[in-house]
């Protein structure tokens, strides 16, 4: 017998010399307003002027989100590879509401399972992530995610780094102006 091999599209965009590491909870309305403007980062700053790398920063307080960071490492995996995870990230960030619990521990998705979370996520995006989210051995990505995070010193999200430095005083609040001139450095 013979193990299907996959490969997990790295997420990320633009070709440029400037690194812009943006490490988000999907579930996260903070994230979720930074992973919003990342388009508008690569327009404004150019895409062979900067590089944007999303690194999926999974939550514990965020009830679900081994589940969704799971299922976009999953999408990442499949034809279109990082578009078709970077839809379902969109997807969850348009409706974050019904991926998260009301004030971490409560709300009608109390009672939702795994499955029905998928079956949500399916039904949004049009990405059938079942039997990629399946794949046995994909939380070597999860895994590297959390690690790399790690080694960074990343313990919350979002949290940027610019060209291998954390950025503290950067923030999803921060208009894309802002982290244009700190990606270029003018």
């Amino acid at each position: 017998m013979t193990t299907a091999s996959w490969h997990a599209d790295p997420l990320t965009w633009g070709t440029g010399p400037h690194i812009f590491e943006a490490f988000l909870e999907p579930t996260d309305p903070y994230s979720a307003r930074a992973f919003n403007k990342l388009d508008a980062l690569l327009d404004q700053a150019g895409k062979d002027k900067i590089t944007v790398k999303n690194r999926l920063q999974s939550q514990p307080r965020h009830m679900y989100s081994g589940v969704i960071v799971r299922c976009i490492i999953a999408a990442s995996t499949l034809k279109g590879g990082k578009e078709t995870a970077k839809k379902v990230m969109a997807v969850v960030a348009a409706h974050r509401e019904e991926f998260e619990f009301e004030r971490h521990a409560g709300g009608p998705n109390m009672d939702v399972t795994p499955n029905q979370i998928i079956e949500r996520l399916e039904g949004y995006s049009g990405v059938k992530l079942k039997d990629a989210f399946a794949i046995p051995d994909l939380d070597r990505e999860i895994k590297w995610h959390c690690r790399y995070a790690r080694q960074n010193g990343i313990h919350v999200s979002p949290t940027f780094m610019i060209d291998g430095l954390v950025q503290a005083d950067v923030s999803s609040g921060d208009e894309v102006g802002i982290w244009v001139k700190k990606a270029l450095g003018n």
